[in-house]
């Protein structure tokens, strides 16, 4: 096996194949200022002295490592080139991606190394707190992993075992990154659309169809909610909102988004074939929500809907649109509630 020549500067290797595609790699593999305090934060230190193994390849690894300072390098043998982890990168995460991960190489310390531990209770207790931030990582991560298991694989056509092994820990990384980004863009409580997913959603949006289909907003929300949770509980507020989501989500058509804003506001966004279509589905919303009861014990709580309606102008933006149906949705709440109304918008 080759080794880093004396003179070559730190994180490079003799190895063409390695040197062509190590910038691009150790990119990847560095941590931002925001993850490396993250996990700098959370993390268990350890120091690792010159020469001692962290792990094996073949044990099962439960825990990812960050280099605080120091190196590590990673033995896979076979003939394949060793890799170095410096300062501020990390490895071993496939331990937290896919669980009960068995070590596909050896890692020890080279020079004095202090790391910081990252088990999988520390790891979902940061995907609670910073999804956005956690999917960023894994992302990365993902693009890191998928390169390189595509070297793997050419040093290992030959091995149909590790082969067939490769693909499916890239069958599970994919899976982990979808799991991650509709948790991402997912309300817990509802099932919604949360408002992550909401503007994703906006950035996709292809405005130039208005010509074809009106686009219109819906903004729903639950009235004497506060008096809901108030009197009954968070537990029968949560019900509520359960079930008017329901609702909604039942009432959205296809080309339709319907998400939970946060609170008891929610927001329909509709794609129409026609303009009177907008009266209509406003209507049936207050009035199917109208029929909705709790379950047991709170069977005889009536639970009642505020609309306000605007259409939108597909050359203005997401807070113009929330601002008229906002406008309409005040008017609906000053007359009492359990109704709707349409607020107008010039020359649309």
């Amino acid at each position: 096996m080759s080794s880093r020549m004396s003179n070559d500067p730190p994180g490079t290797f003799d190895s063409p194949l390695v040197a062509a595609e190590l910038p691009r790699a150790r990119a990847q593999r560095r941590l931002t200022d925001i993850e490396f305090s993250l996990f700098a934060a959370i993390g268990r230190p350890r120091t690792v002295p010159p020469g001692e193994t962290i792990f094996r390849k073949g044990e099962r690894g439960h825990t990812m490592f960050v280099v605080e300072s120091g190196e590590i390098h990673l033995e896979f043998g076979d003939g394949l080139p060793r890799k170095l982890i410096g300062a501020r990168e990390f490895f071993g995460e496939l331990a937290l991606f896919i669980g009960d991960h068995t070590r596909v190489a050896s890692a020890s310390a080279v020079a004095p190394t202090r790391v910081c531990v990252v088990d999988n209770a520390l790891f979902d207790s940061i995907l609670e707190r910073e999804p956005r931030l956690l999917a960023r990582f894994m992302r990365r991560s993902f693009a890191y992993l998928v390169a390189s298991e595509q070297q793997l694989i050419e040093h290992l056509k030959r091995r149909n075992e590790d082969l067939i092994a490769t693909l499916h820990s890239l069958r599970q990384t994919q899976t982990l990154l979808s799991a991650a980004n509709t948790l991402v863009r997912t309300d817990e409580l509802t099932g919604l659309i949360n408002r992550r997913g909401l503007y994703q959603f906006l950035e996709t949006l292809d405005r130039g169809s208005a010509s074809e289909r009106q686009l219109a907003l819906l903004l729903i929300d639950l009235d004497r909610f506060k008096e809901v949770n108030d009197e009954l509980g968070h537990l029968a507020g949560d019900q509520a909102l359960r079930i008017v989501a329901g609702l909604l989500a039942e009432h959205a058509g296809e080309g339709d988004l319907c998400c939970r804003l946060g609170g008891d506001e929610f927001a329909l966004l509709m794609q129409l074939d026609h303009r009177d279509e907008l009266e209509t589905r406003s209507a049936r919303i207050v009035a199917s929500v109208r029929g909705l009861r709790l379950p047991p014990p709170h069977q005889m709580l009536f639970l009642s809907v505020s609309v306000g309606a605007s259409f939108c102008d597909a050359d203005a933006d997401w807070s113009t649109w929330y601002s008229h149906a906002d406008r309409a949705l005040y008017e609906a709440k000053a007359e009492g509630g359990d109704g709707w109304r349409l607020r107008s918008i010039p020359n649309l």
